[in-house]
């Protein structure tokens, strides 16, 4: 015999206040920035424990992606990753110039970083920067990008994304950065140019970086690190 199971109305009141509390922050709408964004889910998540946040994380963003900008997705590890930020509302496409295309449209393109330079295009795409990488958690090392229209600010703890094409060793070219105030680490090469990542925020201008090595070098975006 089938036995029916025990009303629980203690759960069942719960997740009416939680059905309430998300509807009530989409129609409050985004908060207009990426970097106002980061600095409010970092307050947030600063008294959550670690393994509450994935959880949190995942509704929040299936909240910020219902009423946000379209996203397409490059790569394996991208759609993936986008899946578990954001639901499965991402794009699926082939080429890092599809998904650019989409960036530069108003959307938005997570990347992955993979073996081509994709990256070194935004140098000659200045309307285009990297507002976030995934992972972002302050252990975790960047493996996709995301592009989009929207200038990053600083929010407070931050990774910025610099290209050069110097084709000295990267133990030099981190030592020329040291010396010029810079902590970096390298995260991607290929067709002759390297793609690093500078500690905090550091704007395209920055005094810092007119000599770093490289005849082409420069600053295409920074992400908040969580």
């Amino acid at each position: 015999m089938l036995v029916e199971p025990p009303e629980d109305l203690e759960r069942l009141v719960l997740d009416r206040a939680l059905i309430a509390a998300a509807r009530a922050r989409i129609a409050a709408g985004p908060r207009g920035s990426a970097d106002a964004d980061a600095i409010a889910l970092r307050e947030l998540l600063r008294d959550i424990p670690a393994a509450e946040r994935p959880a949190v994380r995942a509704v929040l963003g299936r909240i910020e992606a219902g009423a946000g900008p379209a996203l397409a997705t490059c790569g394996p590890l991208s759609q993936s990753l986008a899946a578990d930020r954001w639901g499965l509302i991402g794009r699926p496409v082939v080429e890092p110039d599809q998904a650019l295309a989409t960036a530069r449209q108003g959307g938005r393109a997570l990347i992955d970083l993979g073996a081509r330079p994709w990256w070194a295009k935004l140098l000659a795409l200045p309307m285009l920067k990297v507002i976030a990488a995934l992972p972002d958690d302050a252990a975790g090392v960047p493996r996709a990008l995301l592009v989009s229209t929207e200038a990053p600010g600083p929010t407070g703890d931050d990774r910025t994304f610099w290209v050069t094409d110097s084709p000295l060793p990267d133990a030099r070219i981190l030592a020329a950065l040291g010396e010029a105030g810079l902590a970096a680490a390298p995260l991607a090469a290929g067709g002759g140019l390297k793609l690093f990542a500078l500690t905090g925020y550091v704007q395209a201008e920055d005094g810092r970086l007119i000599d770093a090595p490289g005849r082409l070098h420069g600053v295409i975006g920074a992400a908040p690190v969580y």
